[in-house]
């Protein structure tokens, strides 16, 4: 059967010949919109619950947190190698030798290969690049930067503090120095139209962003979005309407792209909209069978050229 999208995990294993899983760690770091330094509340829709692991506790070494990961993954999925990714927060903003110390820590660990770190595209610099370009030499280091949006409405709306060019300047700083380079994007903003959104995919598949995370605006508890939702209710994606539009976006998203993510699910205690009552396995299953529905494959109908 075709291949309908080009997914993470399948180009892991057949990059390096096993199963390879992400290994969550949180290594206590912060976030200039939660510090005072842009802002205190983060940005709108941010709370950090909605996506740590349970096994992810900034209270341990990053070696237990990687050890306790290791054990739990190995044993369920099988998995043989295994990235460390630094995800809760802003997971470069600390200076270049704390950041050395916590990288090489997880490096160090057995049967990890490389890492995904976290962050925002207004916290890296030179000497940041330059470290992280130095651990690509040996190991494979996937910087995720938090797009969120390319437009500066949808930025200002968030309260994210930086606007659409701090991200293209830093894919700018990091492309060509053997760092891969991750975007992550939510669908589903106020400020955007279906056709607004569709229009990220021709944008993205036009700069050197090499994995992307896509997922569906959520409204949790405890988030200034929150407030405002019971405040004054908006339209989020309905589950069959959001299929549709992530076939959509797929279909012209260029097919050299590797997606790590298609969707959210915030645990359901915090959760406040959009209530699909799917399991994770169930999406997934509903969105093979969307692509196989339409015959839809990515990139079939991408119209931008790779730089």
């Amino acid at each position: 059967m075709t291949r309908r999208y080009n997914a993470f995990g399948p180009y892991l294993k057949k990059r390096f010949g096993t199963v390879v899983y992400k290994v969550n760690v949180d290594a206590g770091f912060t976030c200039p919109n939660r510090d005072g330094t842009l802002g205190v509340t983060g940005c709108i829709y941010c709370n950090n619950d909605s996506f740590r692991p349970f096994r992810c506790k900034p209270e341990l070494s990053i070696k237990e947190q990687i050890r306790n990961g290791i054990g739990y993954l190995s044993g369920r999925y099988k998995a043989g190698k295994f990235l460390v990714y630094f995800q809760p927060y802003t997971n470069t903003y600390a200076s270049v030798s704390e950041l050395e110390l916590l990288y090489s820590e997880a490096l160090s660990a057995p049967s990890v290969i490389g890492l995904a770190i976290g962050t925002r595209p207004d916290c890296v610099d030179e000497e940041k690049i330059e470290l992280l370009e130095t651990l690509a030499r040996d190991y494979f280091i996937l910087v995720e930067y938090g797009l969120q949006s390319i437009y500066d409405k949808s930025l200002s709306y968030i309260l994210r503090g930086h606007d659409y060019q701090a991200f293209l300047d830093a894919v700018n700083m990091t492309k060509d120095r053997g760092i891969h380079i991750g975007a992550h994007i939510i669908a589903g903003f106020p400020t955007e139209t279906a056709d607004e959104m569709l229009a990220m995919a021709d944008e993205i598949s036009g700069l050197p962003v090499e994995f992307l995370k896509i997922h569906q605006l959520q409204i949790v508890k405890d988030t200034v979005l929150a407030e405002q939702y019971m405040k004054e209710t908006f339209h989020t994606f309905e589950y069959e309407e959001y299929l549709d539009f992530l076939v959509d976006f797929i279909e012209r998203l260029s097919p050299d792209i590797v997606l790590q993510r298609l969707f959210a699910t915030a645990p359901n205690e915090i959760l406040i909209a959009p209530q699909w009552g799917r399991t994770r396995q169930q999406i997934i299953h509903d969105i093979t069978e969307r692509f196989i529905k339409r015959d839809a494959v990515q990139g079939s109908k991408c119209v931008c050229l790779r730089h």
